[in-house]
């Protein structure tokens, strides 16, 4: 293979290219952050307990091992499960699209750049579009 120089750029992991844990915890801390702060995102915030310490570790646990960073989160509750975990919140197209929203707005906040911001977005669409569990 003389002549072919390797790409860093493919070994790296979406949780790598993000900026690791520093920006995915700026991050996931500026969606909630939103949640809690905008009233169009007051389905989704309902769907919380009044603290939301614990949901906030729990997704950046669970973006940093799905980004190819630690699995945090399997360490600790095994495997994520996700839709039977929110089996017990009637999630909705509108849920969805809020939960999608304020990821979208959060993403934009901080600075992760557009390409990689549409990325994740189609990443994101395809699990919160399955996660819902009620008719409109």
């Amino acid at each position: 293979m003389a002549g072919m120089t390797q790409n860093p750029e493919q070994n790296r992991t979406l949780y790598d290219v993000i900026g690791g844990e520093t920006k995915l915890r700026e991050m996931v801390d500026r969606f909630y952050d939103l949640m809690e702060l905008e009233p169009e995102f007051a389905g989704i915030r309902a769907m919380h307990p009044p603290s939301t310490d614990g949901s906030r570790d729990k997704l950046f646990w669970f973006l940093t091992g799905w980004m190819g960073g630690p699995d945090l989160y399997q360490e600790q509750f095994g495997h994520p499960r996700l839709r039977a975990r929110h089996l017990p919140f009637a999630v909705g197209t509108g849920e969805r699209d809020q939960w999608l929203r304020a990821m979208a707005w959060a993403m934009e906040d901080v600075g992760i750049p557009e390409d990689l911001r549409l990325r994740l977005m189609q990443s994101f669409y395809q699990t919160a579009d399955w996660m819902r569990n009620k008719p409109d």
